[in-house]
């Protein structure tokens, strides 16, 4: 999997130290990634952290998935952290963070998403039927397929339509398919695929299982309409039922893909058509029944009718974006997840940043080719000193692991690059010289973008 090459963080108290400082906020960080320890170690003063959980991306982390019982792992966390005086738990991953969190607040009693939000959410057969019950317009058309399908008579839409896995994480196996024979080479795994497949999923299922109301199987996929237009994803949070929306992000994809190449803070789209987004998912929070915690809901503007279509909902903080809100209006999500899980309420500035655009920058390899050599981390961290204001995270891969990334989401991310800027032309100008100063890049033809303003626009 991944290897995220980060920045030497200042050490923070490990997770099996007592939390002792007199007076700090003490906080724990579930399935802690490369942005979380990156926000921790700047934190504001008084603040205390310890880590739980394994880095799925990176060895030998990863390989406790194959011994990980979710159950298991929130007694043992309960149990440490019964006397520890915690204030908040917090986590921006994507695939055991929001179970683990709810379940272990809950024990705790301390802020948390409710459960049965955190499961319809990420379930994305539910999902879709809440959004079907309250708010149809918004819902493209659907249908379950089998973990066992075979016959084309048990495929519920007619081709083109994306299929994905009920349960998965960072758009992992979510494809536009065209065929019967696309669908099938797409939904055919090796025995260690499904090996990991089956580990990925098997701790959903059981924090779901003998619950009412969730009986499908997570194992199993989902077909939905093809939907054109904009994408943009819908930030912020929920406080004892009340949302509090913190700005849309602009997701733009590399010409001709469905590959993320960056995320732009503050989205280019006119104020009317970001408040009509922020309603629609605010029906969505409604309808899966999110009261508390941090967000974000994406969101695809249909091109023929103009609506709004629900992509899904991620019950979390998104980690990529944490500084973007910094930069432009003045405060770090980070932060802001920070307060809100410890029972506060954030404190959230609009355009008091130093910058009037930022945005998160993806280097894709689209061609499957791989790095064209290993980057070591001295030349990484010569990097971020010719580009102090741009927060820089490398993820080297090669081999098996490349492969299955490959097949799994589409594209290879081998580097994000994150800045900002007091213009869309000097934003494009900065990612543009960290794009040149980079020596690894694959050998393949390079997609770095000269045109990055009137996309939003223009679409």
């Amino acid at each position: 999997m991944v290897d995220p090459i980060e920045p030497r963080q200042p050490t923070t108290r490990a997770a099996r130290e007592p939390l002792s400082a007199k007076g700090a906020r003490r906080i724990l960080v579930l399935f802690p990634d490369e942005w979380d320890r990156s926000m921790a170690a700047r934190a504001a003063p008084g603040h205390e952290f310890a880590y739980e959980g394994f880095d799925l991306f990176r060895f030998p982390g990863n390989a406790r998935l194959f011994t990980f019982d979710v159950r298991r792992f929130v007694d043992r966390l309960a149990r440490r952290y019964a006397r520890a005086g915690l204030d908040g738990i917090v986590t921006s991953d994507e695939q055991f963070g929001p179970v683990v969190a709810a379940l272990l607040g809950e024990r705790l009693g301390l802020p948390h998403t409710p459960l049965a939000a955190v499961l319809t959410a990420q379930h994305k057969y539910y999902a879709r039927r809440a959004f079907e019950r309250e708010l149809p317009e918004c819902n493209p058309r659907f249908g379950l397929i089998g973990r066992d399908f075979r016959r084309r008579r048990e495929v519920p839409l007619a081709f083109p339509f994306y299929v994905k896995p009920v349960k998965a994480a960072y758009s992992v196996l979510a494809r536009r398919v065209s065929s019967w024979d696309e669908l099938e080479s797409h939904a055919r795994f090796s025995w260690l695929e499904a090996a990991i497949i089956e580990r990925l999923v098997k701790p959903f299922g059981d924090a779901m299982r003998g619950l009412p109301g969730f009986e499908v199987d997570p194992f199993s996929l989902i077909a939905e309409e093809v939907i054109d237009g904009f994408q943009v994803t819908v930030n912020g949070f929920a406080r004892a039922g009340q949302v509090t929306m913190l700005g849309v992000v602009d997701s733009l994809m590399y010409p001709g893909t469905d590959q993320f190449q960056r995320f732009q803070y503050p989205s280019c789209l006119p104020a009317e058509r970001q408040a009509a987004a922020e309603e629609v998912a605010r029906r969505a929070l409604a309808a899966v029944g999110f009261t508390h915690g941090m967000f974000n809901v994406e969101l695809r503007l249909c091109a023929s009718t103009g609506h709004a279509k629900v992509i899904e909902i991620n019950p979390r903080a998104a980690g990529q974006f944490y500084d973007l809100f910094e930069r432009v209006d003045g405060y770090n999500l980070f932060d802001a997840l920070l307060a809100l899980e410890s029972g506060g309420e954030p404190r959230v500035r609009r355009r008091e940043g130093s910058d009037a655009v930022a945005a998160s920058f993806v280097m894709r390899d689209l061609a499957g080719e791989g790095l064209s050599r290993w980057p070591q981390r001295g030349e990484i961290a010569r990097l971020r000193s010719r580009h102090p204001h741009a927060r820089i995270m490398v993820y080297a891969k090669r081999g098996a692991d490349l492969r299955r990334e490959l097949k799994w989401l589409g594209s290879y991310r081998y580097a994000v690059a994150n800045l900002g800027a007091a213009s869309p032309e000097a934003l494009a100008a900065a990612y543009r010289a960290i794009h040149r100063d980079i020596g690894f890049h694959p050998r393949g033809r390079l997609v770095v973008p000269e045109a990055m303003l009137g996309e939003a626009a223009a679409d």
